[in-house]
């Protein structure tokens, strides 16, 4: 794990927001080839699966968003202390074992996740995994393995969102 200190800082343009700049010592350490993940802590927080984005040739960083503010109660200009490690993990994304299970269980369900890009990949195993409630996330789990067999592997997430209202347990 490599630390280093940084401000966190806003491009106030409506692409991207807060961030982190990563200097290009660390990011020449931690981007390999076209692999990008990492996982940070900072200011000894819990770790977060995250990617070093570029912008430009020699600026790079990392987002930060509200919700992660919030819980470190960081704002705009704040210095910063980032621990930094690279995410050896497959998916960039830990797996909830709610859909470790079903992808067990189901072959289909697990050949579909598989052929999915890792962006939604993770996207997914995001949406899982972020609710507290195990009941939540068995849910989650559940509709979105029903969509991926129904749908033939394709995803569509507002088709997916009306699923998931509409799921009776």
């Amino acid at each position: 794990m490599t630390t280093f200190e940084t401000t966190l800082e806003n491009f106030n343009s409506s692409l991207w927001g807060h961030h982190i700049v990563i200097p290009i010592d660390i990011k020449e350490k931690f981007v390999i080839d076209k692999d990008r993940r990492v996982i940070i802590k900072i200011n000894g927080s819990q770790e977060i699966p995250c990617a070093i984005m570029p912008n430009g040739d020699d600026y790079f960083f990392i987002n930060v968003n509200k919700e992660n503010r919030k819980k470190l109660k960081i704002k705009e200009g704040d210095k910063v202390t980032v621990e930094i490690k690279k995410d050896e993990s497959k998916y960039g994304m830990p797996m909830p074992e709610e859909f470790e299970e079903i992808l067990y269980l189901d072959p289909e369900v697990e050949k579909y996740f598989q052929q999915l890009t890792p962006g939604k990949q993770r996207n997914l195993l995001h949406l899982i995994g972020k609710p507290k409630g195990q009941e939540t996330r068995i849910k989650k789990a559940i509709v979105i393995s029903e969509h991926l067999k129904t749908h033939k592997g394709r995803l569509d997430f507002k088709i997916l969102n009306e699923e998931y209202k509409n799921y009776n347990f």
